[in-house]
């Protein structure tokens, strides 16, 4: 059984982390993110495809240090092509049921347990759903009592919506679902392609599952999972190898080779590779990119620095994107391609 993973966003919502990376590759407790995907494959997938397209030699250098069991093509596409699109760019290789998940979910869902649903059920496609508080941001399934969606409503008002459940952002999918998508465009699996499955089979199906669900398309996101998984191990901070270590932290993740001076405070902050954090300074609710300096006594807060950046020393900055340096040619200024529509 094949599984795709949409890995070929810009993550212009997690900018600037993402002009010098690819977003799969953002590491979450110093591993990558697109490693928990691949990981998390039930023993029915032996076949993985990465439909990519933004800094695929990253992606590709990167696999290349992992000793995967799995077969892993990367499957560059030639523009962005959307969900539906970038599904359909990996039909060569599809060869039965298959799976389709995006890269920046991280999440409790038994995949095995959603293919045993889908295959009781004679699903033409099965979703997975999550239940939400606030429907109105939403695309909310029309879920019915044995399992069907017979459509979704869009950010309904509380009293309006059919359900409290959305899109999870996996799937598994019959090959005739690939028949519906048209070679080479862009195209929304959710807006496109769903509801023709819908109205054609009658065998459209969701998924509810427990646990936790998060979408990691945000920095506030990306920030938020770190001390989720913090608070599930019970730890309140989390070190990689070749740190020198004054100040103090809580809720707190640190990469490699990074120094932190005396008297510094960093609660619920997140440093990448060989950061510099000098006396004094306090950082809160913040992410830090690989290589940057921040001199003594600077106060940051809600801030997203890019890598190589530098703040200096008594600056104080609150809810910014700090990046001087030229944006990465072609990096778009909205988000497009591998948009999952919830």
């Amino acid at each position: 059984m094949e599984a795709i993973i949409l890995a070929g966003g810009f993550g212009t919502r997690l900018r600037p982390l993402t002009y010098t990376r690819a977003k799969p590759l953002l590491p979450i407790l110093n591993k990558p993110m697109i490693s928990y995907i691949i990981d998390k494959l039930p023993k029915e997938v032996d076949k993985v495809i990465l439909a990519v397209n933004y800094r695929k030699k990253q992606i590709e250098d990167y696999l290349k240090t992992k000793k995967y069991e799995l077969d892993i093509i990367v499957n560059e596409e030639p523009k962005p092509l959307g969900t539906g699109g970038a599904v359909k760019f990996a039909e060569a290789h599809i060869t039965g049921r298959f799976l389709v998940l995006n890269s920046d979910i991280i999440c409790s869902l038994n995949l095995s347990d959603m293919i045993k649903s889908h295959e009781e059920k004679k699903a033409a496609a099965s979703i997975s759903l999550w239940p939400v508080d606030n429907v109105s941001e939403f695309g909310v399934a029309d879920f019915r009592y044995d399992g069907k969606i017979v459509g979704f409503v869009e950010k309904p008002r509380p009293e309006d919506a059919p359900s409290d459940l959305i899109n999870a952002g996996a799937y598994c999918l019959e090959p005739m679902v690939l028949d519906y998508i048209e070679t080479g465009k862009l195209v929304s699996m959710e807006k496109e392609i769903f509801p023709q499955i819908i109205d054609d089979t009658d065998r459209f199906y969701g998924y509810k599952f427990d646990g936790y669900w998060m979408d990691i398309g945000r920095i506030a996101s990306y920030i938020d999972v770190h001390k989720f998984l913090l608070d599930k191990k019970n730890i309140d901070i989390y070190i990689g190898e070749n740190n020198d270590i004054n100040g103090d932290l809580h809720k707190t993740t640190l990469a490699n080779n990074i120094y932190i001076g005396k008297n510094c405070v960093l609660e619920k902050t997140i440093v990448l590779d060989n950061v510099k954090i000098e006396e004094g300074t306090k950082i809160y609710n913040s992410v830090i990119g690989e290589n940057a300096i921040i001199e003594s006594f600077a106060d940051v807060k809600n801030c997203a620095i890019g890598d190589n950046e530098k703040i200096d020393k008594n600056k104080r900055i609150d809810n910014k994107i700090i990046w001087t340096q030229p944006k990465p040619e072609g990096y778009p200024d909205k988000q497009i391609g591998n948009v999952i529509e919830r």
